[in-house]
C-alpha cells in the first residue's frame, strides 16, 4: 500500500526491487486506495509492475498478482486511460541512440508492447511462437536495461515509438 505504518509503500517498493539477491527481483503489484497520478508514476518508478486500486473486484486482484506474478505489468483500468492521455499531451523527440542495439523485429516487438498486446498476441501477429516472443522481450529488456514490460511501454512512448490510439505522429 502506498501509506503503511513506518514505512511507506514507495520506498517499501523500491527496496524489494533494488535488493542485492536473486538474479530476478521480485515483482510488486502495488493496491490502495489512493488513485492519484503521482503515486502510480512514484510507484512505477519504484519499481512496481503493477498498481490496482482497492475497489478491484476480487477476480481483477486475483488476475492482477498472475499478471505481475508472471511477469507482465498490471494497471488500474483508469490508471491507464490516464497514463495515455498524459502521453498523448506530449511528444517527446525520439533518441535513436538508445535503440541501435535492437533488431528491427526487436523494436517491432516493444511497440507491440507498448500497445498493451500479450506475448500470445504479439506471437500471432507476427507469425511466431510466444517462446520466440518471449526471447525478443526478454533481449529488448535486456538491451535497454529495462526491469519489465511497464518500464518498456514507459521508455516507447518517450521515444515515440507508441502512441495513443486516435492521436497522430507530428
Amino acid at each position: 500500500d502506498i501509506r503503511m505504518p513506518g514505512m511507506d509503500g514507495l520506498t517499501a517498493t523500491r527496496l524489494l526491487t533494488t535488493a542485492p539477491g536473486p538474479a530476478t527481483p521480485p515483482r510488486v503489484l502495488v493496491l490502495t486506495t489512493f488513485d492519484q497520478d503521482a503515486y502510480v508514476h512514484d510507484a512505477l518508478r519504484a519499481g512496481a509492475s503493477g498498481f490496482l486500486l482497492k475497489d478491484a473486484l476480487p477476480e481483477e486482484l486475483l488476475a492482477g498478482i498472475r499478471i505481475v506474478a508472471s511477469g507482465e505489468a498490471m494497471l488500474a483500468p483508469t490508471v491507464t486511460r490516464r497514463l495515455i492521455d498524459a502521453f498523448a499531451g506530449t511528444a517527446p523527440a525520439p533518441e535513436p541512440e538508445l535503440l541501435e542495439s535492437l533488431t528491427p523485429r526487436e523494436r517491432e516487438v516493444l511497440s507491440l508492447v507498448a500497445a498493451g498486446h500479450t506475448n500470445a498476441e504479439i506471437a500471432e501477429a507476427l507469425g511466431v511462437t510466444t517462446g520466440t516472443v518471449k526471447s525478443h522481450v526478454n533481449a529488448v529488456l535486456g538491451k535497454l536495461g529495462l526491469r519489465d514490460r511497464v518500464q518498456a511501454t514507459i521508455l516507447a512512448y518517450d521515444l515515440g515509438l507508441a502512441r495513443p490510439r486516435g492521436t497522430h505522429r507530428p
